[in-house]
């Protein structure tokens, strides 16, 4: 191509965008001298077994309400276990059209209404410039499990020896992140994690990190799960750590975790940019760390979960006695609620007898990958309404579990920094902070 044509089809292309960025051209080099940045929460969004919005989820969190029930789906009848947090009554076809459906397991539904409510939130349209500079990382630990359930049964109980053609782009882990990228335009970094119980807290942490180093200008993030059928609840019932009839975190008679399922999300956004756009920031994050007990597969270390709670606090620029709230892991597993009570004891000293301390998995479940997406909305709650969600299902004093549990009722509260704790199977450790604004 010769100097004349190609001085030509660069103007034609700079009249074409009138210097604004088009749908394929990339965001602009990011300033000189751009420092950590402050990271702002603007929107916020949840499906889950107290609610299909936030504002039910909150309502519930505070009244104490519990969404464990009788599990409604095929062959429930040949489980053990027979109770959890399922959304019951999901009609997908409210939100979603046929072809949707076909492409969409029930963890990327769940994720896709979640997103729309945060985003609807935050009052963010990703256009130009501002696509490029967002991105999208989810958590979850089970993905299309759903699908592969279900697929199972057509191949070796039905017989057939064909499946659909959206069988894999369905049960992919990376599909609910994928979608949501699409959804919206977000054309920088997007990713799924994978960390079992421990996997949204984990990608919150990474859209945190990604905001704060100035590699994105916006993140959507969160988890999401949807464990609830028949081959995803045989599974657990060979780990031997479900209940049967309630869970009871911190409780002496406590007996087991409850699965649930559902998503929670959020946008992370650059704190200056919210503010410049007059955006209603929910809360700041502040902090996070991740840990590894190196240990042991199932059995947690209370050392482990020491080192990520204290990170938490040093990466926040936080001493102990600043922390009002934890959202505790809180599965009500014996060996759980014990080790997590010696970690927080031992991280805070003296300041953990003035700590409150409360699992709301008590009334949602164990949303596994999409827990602690879940579990942020009540550390919100505490830090803009005051108001600290119970530990419901406390029946009897544990003396390894020695802390204020905010047992059975809401408490209202000003809390100006919390933490949200979370510990999976792997020996694999999260910790949020997050300070009210």
């Amino acid at each position: 191509m010769s100097a004349k044509k190609n001085k030509d089809l660069k103007e034609k292309s700079a009249k074409a965008t009138d210097g604004k960025a088009g749908p394929d051209t990339p965001p602009p080099a990011r300033p000189a001298g751009y420092g950590p940045r402050r990271v702002a929460i603007t929107g916020m969004g949840t499906v889950n077994a107290l609610g299909l919005d936030v504002k039910t989820t909150m309502e519930a969190l505070r009244e104490g309400r519990c969404g464990i029930s009788q599990l409604d789906f095929r062959d429930v009848d040949r489980l053990a276990i027979q109770i959890g947090a399922q959304i019951h009554d999901w009609q997908p076809e409210t939100w979603f059209n046929r072809q949707q459906i076909l492409l969409y397991d029930k963890f990327t539904q769940f994720t896709l209404l979640a997103a729309k409510e945060a985003v609807a939130q935050s009052g963010l349209e990703f256009h130009g410039e501002l696509g490029f500079c967002s991105g999208v990382v989810l958590g979850t630990a089970g993905g299309g499990l759903n699908t592969w359930d279900e697929n199972y049964r057509v191949v070796y109980e039905e017989g057939k020896n064909r499946v659909h053609p959206f069988v894999v782009p369905k049960l992919m882990n990376n599909a609910a992140a994928s979608h949501v990228s699409m959804e919206f335009g977000l054309r920088g970094p997007a990713f799924t994690v994978a960390t079992a119980c421990a996997s949204s807290n984990h990608a919150m942490g990474q859209a945190f990190q990604m905001v704060r180093s100035g590699a994105a200008r916006v993140m959507v993030t969160g988890g999401s799960e949807a464990m609830l059928c028949f081959g995803g609840v045989k599974a657990w019932e060979g780990l031997r750590v479900m209940s049967r009839d309630a869970c009871r975190p911190f409780s002496a008679n406590r007996n087991g975790m409850v699965q649930g399922e559902g998503a929670g999300v959020f946008v992370f956004e650059d704190y200056d940019h919210a503010r410049a756009r007059g955006a209603d920031i929910l809360a700041e994050v502040v902090g996070f760390a991740m840990s590894s007990d190196a240990q042991d597969i199932v059995m947690p270390s209370a050392q482990g979960a020491e080192r990520a709670i204290t990170g938490a606090m040093r990466d926040a620029g936080l001493n102990p006695e600043q922390i009002g709230y934890i959202n505790a892991h809180g599965t009500g597993t014996a060996a759980n609620d014990k080790t997590e009570c010696a970690a927080v004891a031992h991280a805070f000293g003296q300041h953990a007898d003035r700590l409150m301390i409360s699992s709301t998995k008590s009334m949602h479940g164990h949303i596994i990958g999409g827990t602690g997406a879940v579990e942020l909305l009540a550390c919100i709650m505490a830090l803009r309404d005051g108001v600290v969600a119970p530990t419901i299902g406390y029946e009897e004093p544990d003396p390894e579990c020695a802390l204020d549990v905010v047992p059975n009722e809401a408490r209202e509260a000003r809390v100006d920094a919390v933490l949200s704790n979370a510990f999976a199977f792997g020996g694999l450790n999260a910790v949020i902070a997050l300070r009210r604004v």
